[in-house]
């Protein structure tokens, strides 16, 4: 069986497959610096940055702040992952970035990635639920055929574990659907480069950084659908195609 057979296996069993870094030394190197200083630049303007005594440790709408973003991720394993998983109309609909400062450390409760952004809210609407705005974009609860035709590619910009709050996860929880479930949680250890893949249907959890710990847990989230085309008036904040 072939890696990418393999990989698609996994990922349909378990909702999670870890891919071995795509990325050169000195192409980390390159994103973390450009885009370590893209969100520290919008953070000082106020542009879409959460942060925490003046930590920044999420960004929302990163591709206002680093396009760059949009293509860092055309790695051949990942687009092929990618057209296999979702199709050859596939597009990058949102991305995010997350951090935990060593100094700012913090944790996110077992969840399901259920929202999705959009250009702007349409109702009222039977499939689209919960409307929200996050940083100054519509968002809403996507419906459930459509989170089963989504895909996200979390960037590991630091080695992870433990003791910087690594993702934990309930391996086949995507099967559910929106549902939550109780499970064995595994951790997902990572090396710097290294890609999750991931269902957003997969329970997912991560705790505090140890009290100890100097290091960081950056992460570019990329969120991939397998259609450009949204129902009931509805459209993409942002749908950049794979090709």
């Amino acid at each position: 069986m072939s890696a990418i057979n393999i990989s698609l296996a996994q990922l349909d069993q378990d909702g999670f497959v870890l891919l071995a870094s795509p990325f050169s030394a000195a192409e980390l190197d390159q994103l973390t610096a450009g885009l370590t200083a893209a969100i520290d630049a919008s953070q000082r303007d106020g542009q879409s940055i959460r942060t925490r005594a003046g930590a920044a440790y999420a960004a929302r709408n990163v591709l206002a702040v680093y396009p760059d973003a949009a293509q860092v991720w055309r790695k051949p394993a990942l687009v092929e992952l990618l057209r296999e998983t979702l199709g050859q109309e596939c597009g990058l609909v949102r991305a995010l970035y997350f951090d935990k400062p060593p100094e700012k450390t913090w944790s996110l409760p077992w969840h399901k990635d259920l929202t999705i952004a959009v250009r702007e809210h349409v109702g009222p609407s039977e499939r689209y639920a919960k409307p929200t705005l996050k940083a100054g974009v519509p968002h809403v609860e996507a419906p459930l055929d459509l989170l089963q035709r989504m895909l996200t590619l979390r960037i590991h910009l630091d080695d992870v574990d433990a003791e910087n709050g690594a993702l934990q996860v309930l391996p086949g929880s995507h099967a559910t659907g929106k549902a939550g479930v109780s499970g064995t949680p595994q951790l997902i250890a990572c090396r710097r480069g290294d890609v999750l893949a991931m269902r957003p249907l997969l329970s997912h959890a991560s705790g505090e950084s140890q009290p100890a710990t100097t290091r960081h847990r950056r992460i570019l989230h990329l969120e991939f659908a397998a259609i450009e085309q949204l129902d009931e008036g509805f459209a993409w904040q942002l749908f950049e195609p794979v090709g």
